[in-house]
């Protein structure tokens, strides 16, 4: 279906220079995340701006953690709440939880039916065991005419197993076990436990498949525009396509 465009959005370019951008910064996850997670949160933001204006608009971040998108959220004018199931990670950087979000897991979001403009979720849906549970909680949260914004790593994709890939092409087990040999601990996406194996084929069907709510848009969420159609071809988007992102609006 072809996309409906909001009067006050604002036109976004998926450029292979935004997409360098991203990936250099991205190099610098693991031991600069302020950094990586503050140029991922504008360029998202950017993003979301181009499907919804954002000004004065309710915006729920789902799994939002140490808020680094609620922030870029606030600047753009939204009022937004996270939600989070780890409190601890709501604390991080002296944050005061209590001030900005709520605890509460992403399968079962506290929240009335229809009560936010937007849900949004950036790098969640690899981290619950049941996907399209946590897929059903965002639209039912969100009102007629709002917008979900949903994006997750694909497990086929380079970053799959995130800090333990390359070697989650060998079984997500092996790798989480190979990392705690190496390192002495478990990952902090421990396979099994923290993380899990999503796939575009899952929620595309699940997307396509809903009354609720119509597609706007499907895309690789960090490459550029035009390798849009790769969401198309089977086994080969689950492997290029690195990040998946899916934009509904709910009828």
């Amino acid at each position: 279906m072809t996309a409906r465009t909001d009067e006050g959005t604002v036109p976004f370019r998926a450029t292979l220079g935004r997409s360098v951008g991203l990936f250099s910064a991205f190099r610098r996850e693991q031991t600069d995340p302020a950094l990586f997670y503050g140029v991922l949160a504008r360029d998202t933001v950017a993003q979301l701006r181009s499907y919804t204006p954002l000004d004065g608009r309710l915006v729920v971040d789902v799994g939002g953690g140490p808020g680094y998108f609620a922030d870029e959220l606030r600047a753009a004018g939204a009022r937004c709440l996270c939600v989070d199931s780890d409190a601890a990670e709501m604390r991080l950087h002296g944050r005061d939880a209590d001030a900005y979000g709520v605890q509460g897991s992403a399968l079962d979001l506290p929240l009335r039916d229809g009560s936010v403009d937007v849900c949004f979720s950036s790098n969640v849906l690899e981290h619950v065991p049941d996907r399209t549970r946590m897929a059903d909680e965002m639209v039912r949260v969100t009102r007629p005419g709002g917008l979900v914004y949903l994006s997750y790593t694909l497990w086929l994709s380079p970053w799959g197993g995130h800090e333990t890939s390359p070697w989650h092409y060998l079984g997500g087990a092996y790798a989480a076990e190979r990392f705690a040999r190496r390192h002495g601990r478990r990952p902090k996406n421990d396979f099994g436990r923290t993380m899990y194996a999503a796939h575009a084929k899952e929620m595309l069907r699940w997307a396509r498949g809903r009354a609720d709510a119509y597609v706007v848009d499907v895309r690789p969420r960090y490459l550029p525009g035009w390798a849009k159609p790769v969401v198309h071809v089977p086994l080969l988007r689950e492997i290029v396509t690195w990040n998946l992102l899916l934009v509904l609006r709910r009828r």
